[in-house]
């Protein structure tokens, strides 16, 4: 971000290259095997919320003003959101960003690295004309989806928008995360004060990311999300960019530790494609992540 202090950016510097010189060898030692097969979206589940009412979707009840009444549920496509393509020589998931929903890993997973690659696409849809591309990945994600603004189920975000890359949403659940105070923002600080994120004033569920990595519209980034335990760390491009602790549920009486769930990939109104989206079991945070 363009406001951080020159302090925020001689630590990003410096984690960016203790990552960098061993990335490489982390993931060479890594066992990793793939989420998206290349060929199909076996082993994901969807859920599409309610459409936009200038959409026509069979089968779906709307009021007298021409609303839906109901989302379009699980494992529907008929907008044809959720397509599997060659692009670049490879292939890719394409979200073409038509409403608002998820694609879910089948499988509940704990103590993992992920490592994906996202380009942003041209279209935007509907509301989001006028806003910067948005998508994100959920991680951690337990419970039904719809939770969040009937569309997000409870999770941890490591969302992905223009600009934005690696910032933090708490949905449905609690993280703790060192950050300051600025500008009306909280703001990942390795040296601020840990702070509880959760849907609730005066703090709230965001707090913004350290730098912008992001490489310009048209070219793959490169994600990495290290998850271990209740710990998470958010990485974009090599640059670690947000380091999160004590991650909590907050589906029961009491907020008890949160420690695995589903992977899911968000449609929120604009064109994205992922590809190598692959996963390997991990015992520990890489120390050279940790501060």
């Amino acid at each position: 971000m363009k406001n951080h202090p020159k302090k925020s950016c001689v630590v990003l510097l410096c984690a960016a290259g203790l990552f960098g010189a061993t990335s490489a060898g982390l993931h060479a030692t890594e066992s990793w095997r793939l989420l998206f097969n290349g060929r199909n979206l076996d082993g994901w589940e969807m859920f599409m919320t309610y459409p936009d009412p200038a959409w026509d979707v069979p089968g779906l009840k709307r009021d007298a003003s021409g609303r839906y009444l109901e989302p379009i549920g699980k494992n529907r496509d008929p907008l044809k959101v959720f397509n599997v393509e060659t692009v670049d020589g490879g292939p890719v998931i394409h979200i073409t960003g038509q409403g608002f929903g998820v694609i879910t890993t089948k499988e509940s997973i704990a103590n993992f690295h992920v490592r994906l690659q996202m380009k942003w696409g041209e279209r935007k849809w509907s509301i989001k004309l006028n806003s910067p591309r948005d998508t994100g990945l959920l991680y951690l994600a337990h419970g039904e989806p719809g939770f969040d603004h009937a569309t997000w189920p409870r999770s941890i975000e490591f969302q992905i928008q223009e600009h934005d890359i690696g910032d933090l949403y708490a949905l449905g659940s609690q993280i703790t995360v060192n950050a300051t105070h600025k500008d009306r923002l909280w703001l990942y600080d390795p040296k601020g004060q840990p702070t509880l994120f959760v849907q609730k004033a005066p703090i709230g569920n965001r707090c913004v990311k350290l730098g912008d990595p992001e490489k310009p519209n048209g070219e793959w980034n490169t994600l990495d999300l290290f998850c271990v335990g209740d710990e998470s760390v958010h990485v974009v491009n090599g640059i670690v960019v947000m380091r999160l602790q004590h991650a909590q549920r907050l589906d029961g009486p009491t907020p008890v530790p949160l420690t695995g769930g589903q992977i899911c990939l968000q449609t929120e109104g604009a064109e994205v494609y992922f590809r190598q989206i692959e996963i390997a079991p991990l015992g520990a945070i890489p120390q050279e992540l940790r501060e």
